[in-house]
C-alpha cells in the first residue's frame, strides 16, 4: 500500500510512481532536482522532496513496513544517505527494472528493445494499440504528445514496455512479443565490449514466450540459437535483395518533411501510409511498431489510421518552431542517432544551413565514441558544443568537450566553440540560425523552452 522511489524524477521511475499512485497506493520519493515531471507528480498527490534526508524515509516507513516497497534506479549512487537507510531498513527493495517486470507478470507484454529507436517505436506502438481500441498500459521512455504522458493506463491485459538495456534491465522482462531495433555499441561502461552487449540482447530474445514472436531489424546481429519464439525481420526495402517480412517500400515525399509509403505486413500490403510527424528517420520505427501491432491482431486499416494520427514524442525529432525559422529538439546522444537525425533534417531542408548544439552525455560514452561523434557532428554546417553532462559518472582525465571540439575542427577546418548555457542564449538572440537542432540526453532540455521563445519572437519580428 506504500511505495517509495529513490530517483523518482527519472522518466522510467516517474511512470512507475504514477502507476502505483493510480492503483491506490501512497507514493513518495526523493530526487536530486525538481523538474516538469516531478511538478506533475506532486500535483497528483505524490510526495516528493529534494534533499537527501533519511528521516523523511524513516517517517514514511514508520508503520506497516510489511506493506511497503522501495524502488530505486541504478543511476542513484549507493553512497546516498537515503539509499543506505533503505538498504538497512528490512523493507522489500528492488530496482526499477524488477518493479516493471513484476507489473508485467501475468500480462501480455509487448516490448521494444534496442540501443536507439526504442522510445519512438514503443510510443508509436502504444498509440496504435490505444487508437485501435485494442487497449494497453504503456511504460514509455518519453512524453507522448498524443497523451501528454509517459504512462498510458487502461484496464487491459496488454502492456507496452520500453525494454532498457542499461544495467541489463530488460532481462527482467518475459515478453509475448518484442522488437529489437539496434545492437550498436553503447553502455560500454556496463558491458565492457560489444560482444557482451549483444549477448545480453540474445538472452533477452531467448526470454520471449515460445508461442510469441521476435521482430528483429534487418541486419541486427544476435545469437538466435536460444530463441524459442518465431523470428521475423523488419526494415526499409529499396528493391535490392530479399525483402524483410515487415517493410516499408515505395517511399516518396508528400510535403515538407512528410512522406507517403506502402507497408508490407507479413505479405499483406497497406498502401499510401503516412505519419503525423516529419522525418524519414521515423518510417523505420513505424514499421517496427506496425509489426508488433499486427502480431497482436490489430488490422492494417487500424494501423494505417493510427500512424497518420501519431503526434510524436517530446525531444524525439521534436519540431518546436516552424516558419521562416526552424527549431528542432532531439534526444540523440549516440553517434548513430546523431547521424540519422542530421540526415533527416538535411533531407527536409536541403537548401538551408543546419546549425547543431550538442551536449555530450557521459564521459565514458564520449571517450568510447569520440571518433564517431566527430564524424557525425561534422555533417552540420555549424556546430556548437556544451560541456559533457556527467550523469552518474566522475570525470575522466583528458575527456572533455574541448577534446571533441578539436577533433571536429580537424575535419571541418574551422574552430568549434564550447559554450555555456547563457552564452548560447545570447548567441541565438544576436545571430539566430535559419535551422537549429539541439541534441543531447542531459540537461540541455532546460534550454528548450527559452530557445523556443527566442525563435517565436524572432519569427514575429521578421
Amino acid at each position: 500500500m506504500k511505495v517509495y522511489l529513490i530517483g523518482i524524477g527519472g522518466i522510467g521511475m516517474s511512470a512507475i510512481a504514477r502507476f502505483y499512485k493510480m492503483e491506490g497506493c501512497r507514493v513518495a520519493g526523493y530526487d536530486r532536482t525538481p523538474s516538469g515531471l516531478t511538478e506533475e507528480m506532486e500535483k497528483s498527490g505524490i510526495e516528493i522532496h529534494y534533499d537527501d534526508n533519511p528521516q523523511i524515509l524513516k517517517e514514511f516507513l514508520a508503520s506497516d513496513t510489511d506493506d511497503c516497497m522501495i524502488i530505486y534506479t541504478p543511476a542513484v549512487p549507493h553512497s546516498l544517505k537515503e539509499f543506505e537507510t533503505a538498504a538497512s531498513s528490512g523493507v522489500k527493495m528492488i530496482k526499477r527494472s524488477r518493479a516493471l517486470g513484476e507489473i508485467c507478470t501475468g500480462k501480455k507484454c509487448y516490448a521494444v528493445a534496442g540501443t536507439h529507436g526504442k522510445t519512438g517505436t514503443s510510443t508509436m506502438t502504444a498509440h496504435i494499440f490505444t487508437s485501435s481500441g485494442k487497449g494497453c498500459t504503456a511504460f514509455l521512455g518519453g512524453i507522448s504528445k498524443n497523451y501528454h504522458s509517459n504512462l498510458i493506463l487502461e484496464k487491459s491485459e496488454n502492456i507496452i514496455a520500453e525494454a532498457d538495456e542499461f544495467d541489463r534491465s530488460f532481462l527482467q522482462l518475459y515478453p509475448q512479443a518484442a522488437v529489437i531495433t539496434a545492437t550498436d555499441a553503447d553502455h560500454l561502461d556496463i558491458y565492457g565490449n560489444i560482444g557482451s552487449l549483444r549477448n545480453a540482447f540474445s538472452e533477452f530474445a531467448s526470454q520471449i514466450n515460445e508461442d510469441g514472436r521476435l521482430i528483429l531489424k534487418k541486419g541486427v546481429i544476435i545469437d538466435e540459437t536460444a530463441v524459442k519464439a518465431e523470428i521475423k525481420r523488419y526494415g526499409i526495402f529499396s528493391g535490392d535483395g530479399e525483402a524483410p517480412d515487415f517493410h516499408a517500400f515505395n517511399i516518396r515525399k508528400s510535403g515538407l518533411g512528410e512522406y507517403l509509403f506502402d507497408l508490407c505486413l507479413d505479405g499483406n500490403v497497406i498502401t499510401d501510409c503516412t505519419l503525423g510527424i516529419p522525418g524519414e528517420v521515423n518510417i523505420e520505427n513505424a514499421v517496427a511498431a506496425a509489426a508488433l501491432a499486427w502480431t497482436a491482431g490489430i488490422s492494417g486499416t487500424e494501423i494505417k489510421k493510427a500512424l497518420a494520427s501519431f503526434c510524436g514524442v517530446s525531444r524525439r525529432f521534436d519540431v518546436r518552431h516552424e516558419g521562416r525559422l526552424i527549431y528542432i529538439d532531439d534526444y540523440a546522444h549516440h553517434p548513430a542517432e546523431l547521424e540519422a537525425t542530421i540526415k533527416s533534417v538535411k533531407a527536409i531542408y536541403p537548401d538551408k544551413k543546419i546549425t547543431g548544439i550538442f551536449q555530450p552525455h557521459l564521459f565514458s560514452r564520449t571517450r568510447d565514441f569520440a571518433t564517431d561523434f566527430a564524424k557525425a557532428l561534422s555533417m552540420l554546417d555549424r556546430c556548437v558544443l556544451m560541456e559533457i553532462y556527467p550523469a552518474r559518472e566522475e570525470p575522466i582525465p583528458g575527456i572533455t568537450s574541448s577534446m571533441l571540439a578539436g577533433m571536429i575542427s580537424k575535419i571541418k577546418g574551422e574552430e568549434i566553440p564550447v559554450m555555456e548555457k547563457d552564452s548560447i542564449l545570447k548567441m541565438l538572440e544576436n545571430d539566430t540560425p535559419e535551422v537549429l537542432v539541439t541534441f543531447g540526453a542531459g540537461n540541455i532540455d532546460r534550454l528548450v523552452p527559452k530557445i523556443t521563445d527566442i525563435y517565436d519572437k524572432k519569427e514575429n519580428a521578421l
